[in-house]
């Protein structure tokens, strides 16, 4: 049975939550996943610790964070290819990520190989 895009998005944000409280050592406070064409876009909330809010307060400490979670998330990035093609059928070309140290927010693109928006619809 072909899974809806609905149910696709919430099993992607789901498995990105338990990928994040394994590998990172905790989740961000919200996830929500979105396909859009060939890119799933995932918005990830409440990601920043009080001490990293603190350290985002000079520009060399919001530098520091940023780099550092940056950082954390790329070594992980095989992890989350796997979990992508697991749930999608789509091979993971480019991987694009930012976070935000005003707010905690971080946001995922996958930019995949074929547009699985269409394919779902």
């Amino acid at each position: 049975m072909v899974k809806s895009k609905g149910a696709m998005e919430a099993e992607i944000s789901k498995a990105l939550t338990h990928w994040e409280k394994n590998y990172l050592g905790r989740g961000s406070v919200s996830v929500k996943a979105d396909i859009l064409r060939d890119m799933i876009i995932v918005v990830l909330q409440g990601i920043l610790t009080p001490a990293e809010y603190a350290l985002c307060k000079d520009r060399e400490g919001l530098l520091s964070v940023k780099e550092n979670r940056n950082s954390l998330v790329e070594s992980g990035l095989e992890d989350l290819k796997e979990i992508v093609l697991t749930i999608t059928g789509q091979e993971v070309l480019n991987f694009h990520t930012d976070i935000s140290t005003q707010n905690g927010e971080r946001v995922m693109v996958f930019k995949l190989c074929s547009d699985l928006q269409s394919l779902l619809s």
